[in-house]
């Protein structure tokens, strides 16, 4: 049984949420929020806030926690409307801020990263611009496309701690995912670095703080911590509740180690509050 401070309490009016859904159908765009049965779906729709998740709806990876459909190869070639897509839908929404992200293109010979650019380039005109982006296998030249894009913001999730990284699929790695976060700071140091962590996997305190400490070692900018929960019964399942004690004692050992911002929190995902977070930056 969860506890308390996991129940959501449901939107008093659907009416922001359904027209978030007409636009996105009208532009055939998907969402991470909906693929990846987010918490926050409820309150960020409601607000006009979405994660668009760009290059189909199969991943050609399968990590044990995640409720994205795998699939080799990983669906049809990269949509060339796409990116003009994504920047008319968020010109519907009247977004100043909107992330980005995609599943894994493996089987693609750039891994989507000039697909990738080209979105980042079309929204740029209008607003600022997160990405999550995979890990492209460490590949430097797909990693300097999205670097030459110029989003404000670029995210790669670490995931977990270094000893539980078994639950991404093999192709990923604690080591190869740090060095990612690490190359783009070193091609431009003025792009804000931002990764995320799921606890409640079996984890201690200690190897959470490991975490922190590695990626402020390589200059990594913000963090968000959440709570795992399952999607479906053949993902992993939750070895624990994490308090919102430890979540508030996790924020403030990364703010003391220098993040510009630690969010941390049951329902805290990547692109938690990035918005309003990144504007208060410059407040």
């Amino acid at each position: 049984m969860k506890p308390d401070w996991l129940k959501i309490k449901l939107p008093a009016s659907n009416e922001r949420i359904s027209k978030v859904k007409n636009i996105l159908k009208k532009h055939g765009l998907e969402t991470v929020c909906a693929e990846s049965h987010c918490p926050n779906i409820s309150g960020c729709w409601d607000s006009g806030a979405a994660t668009f998740m760009i290059l189909g709806k199969n991943c050609t990876r399968a990590c044990k926690f995640c409720n994205v459909e795998s699939k080799w190869p990983g669906g049809l070639p990269p949509d060339p409307m796409e990116p003009r897509n994504v920047a008319d839908t968020a010109k519907d929404l009247g977004l100043e801020y909107v992330v980005i992200t995609s599943v894994d293109r493996d089987d693609l010979s750039d891994f989507g990263s000039k697909h990738f650019a080209e979105c980042i380039r079309e929204v740029r005109n209008h607003a600022t611009v997160e990405v999550l982006i995979p890990d492209f296998q460490g590949n430097e030249e797909a990693i300097k496309r999205i670097v030459d894009a110029k989003p404000h913001v670029i995210a790669h999730n670490i995931e977990t701690v270094k000893r539980m990284q078994s639950i991404r699929d093999k192709r990923a790695n604690y080591y190869q995912s740090m060095k990612v976060l690490e190359t783009v700071k070193k091609m431009d140091s003025r792009i804000f670095t931002k990764s995320s962590i799921m606890v409640g996997l079996g984890e201690t305190e200690e190897e959470v703080l490991q975490v922190m400490h590695d990626l402020r070692e390589i200059y990594v900018d913000f963090l968000t911590i959440g709570q795992y929960l399952r999607p479906n019964d053949w993902n992993i399942p939750v070895k624990e509740f994490v308090t919102p004690e430890k979540f508030e004692l996790y924020r403030k050992a990364g703010e003391k180690l220098g993040f510009k911002y630690v969010t941390a929190g049951p329902f805290v995902r990547s692109s938690y509050r990035a918005g309003e977070l990144f504007k208060s930056l410059n407040r």
